[in-house]
């Protein structure tokens, strides 16, 4: 199988990495000093189990450079990214090919092949024109859940949180077992990354999003870690409303995470400290993936009538810090990141 990891940032970059290692055929492509340190020196991975000691040494291209065409692309763009991309990865994909999109968040595909009265809706804070939808064929679509969290501290040089929980999730928009699913996860899993081969990806979406729809956003605007967030009562105060109304969108289009707010609190409470990319992307200057991450779980509830206040509050803050980023091209990062 002929892999390409179309944008090798902290999660991409990382797989990329590992699959390399594990001998898999893989492209990675980067850009700018990350492409730079990749091709000059290797790909650092840093963690207190799944950390490598020596540097990996990977393929890796600019875009525009990669020599298809591929079985697999492993996207790991951020959602807003896609668009602007989606074209050229079609072109590479091979007869049959596969595109595991494994972002945060809702995906625009979202009510596609589902069993539902909302099936062909559209997500215009995810697809605003219809790009996604009309450029990516839809039978390629493998939906993604990674559950590895993941810092680009430089380029070059990742540094992971090991958590009982790491794996990535795949599954078929329709919920199917295909052959093409176990055919992903045996390319993957001897590389040291468990999968999950997924009857219900949407489910698990759902569940991620609990936490990083919610706390994320509080994350770029406080400047907190999830655990802070957590650990102080006001700010865990409206992380309970916010989550509470994500459970009740959830619930209007027929599915339950099986948690509650609290819960999910507490659980988040007892993760590792490291930053959310939401806030990375903050103190680094970048654009801020809010669409999918929130926006989207706005858009689903004025489809079914589930008001969403507290969510509608986070995200214009959000995405006024967004501007002063993108418009001022303002980074936020501490005097000890600026250094």
């Amino acid at each position: 199988m002929r892999i390409l990891v179309y944008g090798a940032g902290a999660v991409g970059g990382y797989v990329g990495g590992i699959l390399t290692a594990a001998g898999a055929d893989v492209t990675l492509v980067a850009r700018g000093a990350q492409h730079e340190a990749l091709k000059q020196r290797g790909l650092i991975i840093e963690g207190p189990k799944s950390g490598r000691p020596d540097p990996i040494r990977v393929r890796v291209c600019r875009p525009g450079e990669e020599k298809g065409p591929f079985d697999l692309i492993i996207v790991g763009l951020k959602s807003h990214q896609i668009a602007g991309a989606a074209a050229r990865m079609v072109s590479l994909l091979a007869k049959d090919g596969m595109m595991l999109l494994g972002q945060n968040g809702l995906p625009y595909w979202y009510f596609e092949k589902l069993d539902s009265p909302l099936r062909g809706s559209q997500l215009k804070s995810v697809d605003p024109d219809g790009t996604l939808a009309r450029t990516i064929p839809i039978d390629a679509v493998i939906g993604g859940v990674m559950n590895k969290p993941a810092d680009l501290v430089e380029p070059g040089r990742i540094r992971l949180a090991d958590q009982a929980s790491d794996r990535i999730a795949i599954g078929e928009l329709d919920n199917r077992i295909t052959p093409r699913l176990k055919e992903i996860a045996a390319a993957i899993e001897p590389a040291g990354l468990p999968v999950l081969v997924s009857d219900d990806i949407r489910l698990l979406k759902w569940r991620k999003l609990l936490s990083n729809g919610v706390f994320n956003p509080l994350a770029a605007i406080t400047q907190s870690t999830h655990r802070q967030i957590g650990d102080f009562e006001p700010t865990r105060r409206i992380a309970r409303l916010m989550v509470d109304e994500v459970l009740a969108v959830a619930a209007s289009v027929g599915v339950r995470p099986g948690t509650t707010s609290d819960q999910m609190i507490d659980d988040v409470r007892k993760r590792v400290g490291i930053l959310s990319s939401t806030l990375q992307d903050v103190r680094f200057g970048r654009e801020l993936e809010l669409d999918a991450l929130i926006n989207a779980v706005i858009d689903v509830g004025r489809l079914t009538g589930i008001a969403t206040p507290y969510l509608e509050v986070a995200s214009a803050c959000a995405a006024l810090l967004n501007r002063r980023i993108v418009d001022d091209g303002v980074a936020f990062a501490p005097a000890a990141v600026r250094k």
